[in-house]
């Protein structure tokens, strides 16, 4: 109870160095990201290169009808293999987003490790049973088709 891990991989049929180049950019998040969460990068001078320290701060609709502010802190890099965010402002009480890309024989395998914690106790917990994790299970999986459609594989 409380603090929640969650694990999704996917493997993609490009390099690693491409897979780097893809999704150190923050503006691509707003392309494997569900159209209804409204999501909006704010950040004025944006850099396109991802670095520790780099603050983003977005605009999106997590639930219907509640827009909400979240800013980010990319607080580790490990060009091409590994970045982390974590949340400094926004919906969660913690948010740590750990993104690593492995080479394979066939491309990269990407995994997403997520430990978060919602606000409210008790409240906050019921609201992860209802619907967070179904919400971050869909996200994921949205992202999973996009980056299907993104980098099909071409040998098929």
């Amino acid at each position: 109870m409380g603090v929640h891990q969650l694990q999704f991989k996917l493997e993609l049929p490009i390099p690693i160095r491409e897979a780097w180049d893809f999704f150190s950019h923050p503006k691509n998040l707003e392309l494997i990201t569900p159209p209804d969460m409204k999501f909006k990068i704010v950040s004025n001078n944006l850099s396109e290169n991802t670095y520790a320290g780099q603050m983003i701060k977005y605009n999106l609709q997590p639930i219907t009808g509640i827009r909400v502010t979240w800013l980010t802190e990319i607080t580790h890099v490990n060009s091409p293999y590994y970045f982390v965010d974590e949340q400094r402002k926004g919906p969660y009480k913690i948010w740590h987003h750990e993104h690593e890309f492995i080479s394979s024989e066939q491309g990269i395998i990407m995994i997403d490790k997520l430990t978060y914690e919602l606000p409210l106790g008790f409240l906050g917990e019921i609201a992860n049973w209802l619907f967070v994790r179904k919400r971050m299970d869909a996200i994921f999986e949205y992202r999973r088709e996009q980056l299907i459609k993104l980098f099909p594989d071409k040998k098929s």
